[in-house]
């Protein structure tokens, strides 16, 4: 049976190591552990950037790193949720340290000084991971100087922490890595009226399954990247098919599209007839999507 591509690092030429007498290669490698420098990182199906994106790594987000090309591109999977791709070399750092933190707002600025008023020099979007470095004295005190200094941000809730890169971010962005989000529902309600995006998974822009799966891993749940993989893997079937016997946090599937009963009723997704993501009633949503020719394939229901 053939391994899927998306989730097995495995060509005719090179494989990962791990998967040595499951697959023929040429080459078998270690690969090398890196993390994600940029805010977003495209990750292609093929070394080119004509290449169709089919998902997003996130800043700081692990990799494991099997080929740099002379033209700049790694071969990668990512050590989340274990998609395999192509993305540009320059948007990962060999050489980060672990980190402590992820960003629990949709979306963050970092900047270059613990200073609101002074430029951002970089962003971090939902989930995406931060080392902190030891805090210094700068957005530690609580007099009027301090909130001054620091543009208003040293009010215990808005106080600034530092970044190992050298940038801050306010802390009432990030929380501990480990540190779960809330309801899954709740956090995928905060992406209404963000973009439709294929393959995208940040607010700017997503699509069906990566609203899923961006709300799932904010509440401490693992989650797959496709449609496909959430359908087959995520919860256990809900054999009744009335949707008025849908529960809030069931899953809906169609071939190519997935989307929330975000409450009795209503639908929740990123879709392209929208191009945004929407919540509207489930029943009226079903049915237009079964007028451009999908039924429902499948209704999941994740455990309590």
């Amino acid at each position: 049976m053939a391994l899927d591509h998306r989730l097995y690092a495995a060509r005719h030429d090179l494989a990962d190591i791990r998967l040595k007498g499951r697959v023929e290669a040429e080459e078998f490698v270690e690969g090398r552990h890196a993390r994600v420098r940029e805010a977003l990182a495209a990750v292609r199906r093929a070394p080119a950037h004509y290449a169709p994106m089919d998902t997003e790594l996130l800043r700081g987000e692990p990799v494991r790193v099997f080929e740099v090309t002379d033209e700049g591109w790694a071969w990668v999977q990512s050590q989340r949720d274990g998609y395999v791709g192509w993305c540009a070399e320059n948007a990962l750092d060999f050489n980060a340290p672990a980190t402590t933190h992820r960003v629990i707002a949709l979306s963050i600025h970092l900047y270059p000084s613990p200073d609101i008023r002074v430029s951002p020099v970089g962003e971090a979007t939902l989930n995406a991971e931060l080392a902190i470095a030891e805090r210094s004295d700068a957005g530690q005190t609580d007099d009027a100087s301090a909130d001054d200094a620091a543009g208003g941000a040293a009010a215990d809730e808005e106080r600034f922490l530092p970044v190992a890169d050298g940038t801050w971010a306010v802390a009432r962005h990030i929380a501990p890595r480990e540190l779960a989000v809330g309801d899954f529902v709740e956090v995928a309600r905060r992406f209404i009226g963000m973009p439709y995006l294929w393959a995208g998974r940040s607010a700017r822009g997503l699509d069906c399954s990566g609203l899923i799966q961006m709300a799932l891993h904010a509440a401490g749940r693992g989650c797959l990247r496709d449609s496909d993989m959430q359908e087959k893997t995520h919860g256990e079937p809900v054999t009744n098919r009335d949707p008025s016997a849908w529960r809030r946090g069931d899953l809906v599937f169609w071939p190519g599209h997935a989307g929330i009963v975000s409450a009795p009723g209503k639908l929740l997704h990123a879709n392209a007839h929208h191009m945004q993501v929407v919540e509207e009633p489930l029943i009226p949503a079903i049915d237009r999507i079964a007028k451009a020719g999908l039924d429902v394939s499948n209704v999941r229901r994740l455990p309590e």
